[in-house]
């Protein structure tokens, strides 16, 4: 399975819903902090096609989106696609 990282703000209710949403799916991520690195938010901005907003949710080398992405992919069977 591809690392899952979660790109996120502390007050972001999205970037909560999409913590929540994998953790009940079972899937291990890893959660990064954007508020003390703008220079990082930037950089991810210029690797995903530029989506600036949180969370930045990547599998791997790829950008899934953000949290509705995420739920999508979920319905569609496709996230376990993304994933692996």
């Amino acid at each position: 399975m591809k690392e899952v990282i979660v790109y996120k703000t502390k007050f972001c209710p999205y970037c909560v819903a999409a913590v929540q949403f994998l953790s009940s799916k079972g899937i291990s991520f890893k959660e990064v902090s954007l508020e003390s690195d703008p220079d990082l938010r930037v950089k991810l901005s210029q690797e995903n096609g530029g989506w600036r907003t949180v969370p930045m949710i990547f599998a791997g080398d790829h950008f899934i989106g953000g949290y509705t992405e995420l739920v999508s992919a979920h319905k569609s069977g496709n996230l376990e696609k993304l994933l692996s």
